[in-house]
């Protein structure tokens, strides 16, 4: 069987789905890796490294869409109008694995669905053991935390770590993380070698020992959380009235913060809330704030994806693609990513769609002509 690599169509998307270090892995599994001109080119994948480790480069993104498997960066929601123009190109059959923010994106699956066309959302993994290899949503965090500290970085009129010189003492800047899944723990490591003063939150009282582990303080708020973690490991959405209260109590935090950086986010919802705008009003001026939520609202009142905006003097920063900023590494995590997966899917050469895996059971989401995952068929209906 083929399997096909094309070159990302989303604007400003520098990433790559496969890289050339993971093709004799693939080759193992059977499968020919079919990878368009220019694919890897804006990762540092040159088309020569390909050739290399045995792909075939095909000139045109037709061609990558005759193979037999799909392995895309972004495809459906996470590429909604440009993505659109590769359906046509889909075939009976075939089989689509890529990033999809599929539970947002009931209108873009649809269309592939009718083409038909088997679809794996990798968003989707569940977050069990046996997937942490598979991971994209952990890997790509991983990459977004380290460059939210590195813009906060540049973007404050301070230098972050504490300095004694002949010149005077300058003191340590004060970073507070607000989320500390893998992004946010990536983030306070980060900060911390760079030498700042670092505080980080999450609603779950769980996360304590790794924050601390890594040398942040963890801050408590006088709020009860409940329980405030579903069975997947991630923040659970909570309501009003506790993140109004949540709100208030970390506004004394942002207040006394050169940086801010937030991380949370809820699959398939809208980000929290965490910063009001009195809480920015309330930071000095020159601070910043990165805003890795952007893509789902936000966890800043006053964030606009992808905008620099400056209010009272505070630089609000949300980029929604800021792992791609780093397509290089990026790229290989994604790729090693991918690879275990189809590890897992793949059997005899070919895909082997067993509804007792609980990894291929989640990330299915079309399959025969019909969408097929049950929180979209539910809302569907």
């Amino acid at each position: 069987m083929k399997l096909g690599v094309a070159k990302e169509s989303f604007p400003g998307e520098k990433r790559v789905a496969i890289t050339p270090a993971s093709i004799p892995n693939l080759k193992k599994l059977g499968l020919e890796v079919v990878v368009q001109s220019g694919a890897g080119l804006a990762a540092g994948y040159e088309d020569s490294s390909y050739l290399d480790k045995g792909a075939q480069i095909v000139p045109s993104r037709s061609d990558v869409f005759q193979s037999d498997i799909i392995v895309q960066v972004r495809a459906a929601g996470e590429n909604p109008n440009v993505g659109s123009k590769d359906i046509p190109l889909m075939k009976h059959g075939q089989v689509v694995i890529a990033s999809c923010d599929a539970l947002s994106s009931l209108p873009q699956i649809e269309p592939i669905a009718r083409a038909g066309a088997t679809l794996f959302a990798l968003e989707l993994i569940p977050r069990i053991t046996r997937a942490q290899s598979m991971d994209i949503l952990s890997s790509q965090a991983t990459i977004a935390g380290y460059r939210a500290v590195l813009m906060g970085a540049i973007e404050l009129h301070k230098i972050f770590p504490m300095m004694m010189t002949a010149a005077g003492t300058l003191s340590a800047a004060r970073v507070f993380i607000l989320g500390a899944g893998v992004a946010g723990l990536q983030a306070i490591a980060t900060a911390k070698k760079l030498g700042a003063i670092v505080h980080a939150y999450d609603l779950r009282p769980a996360c304590r020992e790794q924050v601390e582990s890594l040398g942040g303080k963890f801050v408590t708020l006088d709020i009860d959380s409940g329980s405030s973690e579903d069975k997947g490991g991630y923040a659970k959405a909570m309501d009003d009235a506790f993140y109004h209260r949540q709100r208030e109590e970390l506004a004394k935090t942002v207040a006394q913060s050169d940086v801010v950086i937030t991380t949370a986010a809820i699959p398939g919802k809208r980000s929290p809330l965490l910063v009001t705008a009195h809480a920015v009003r309330a930071m000095q001026e020159g601070s910043v704030i990165i805003d890795l939520a952007a893509q789902r609202g936000g966890n800043c009142e006053l964030t606009k994806a992808d905008e620099r905006v400056i209010d009272s003097g505070v630089v609000i920063l949300g980029p929604t693609n800021i792992a791609s900023d780093a397509a290089y590494h990026a790229s290989s995590m994604f790729s090693n990513n991918v690879t275990k997966f189809l590890q897992n899917l793949i059997a005899e050469g070919k895909p082997n769609i067993r509804m007792e895996d609980e990894i291929i059971r989640d990330t299915l989401v079309t399959h025969h002509g019909n969408v097929v995952h049950p929180k979209l068929v539910t809302a569907a209906a």
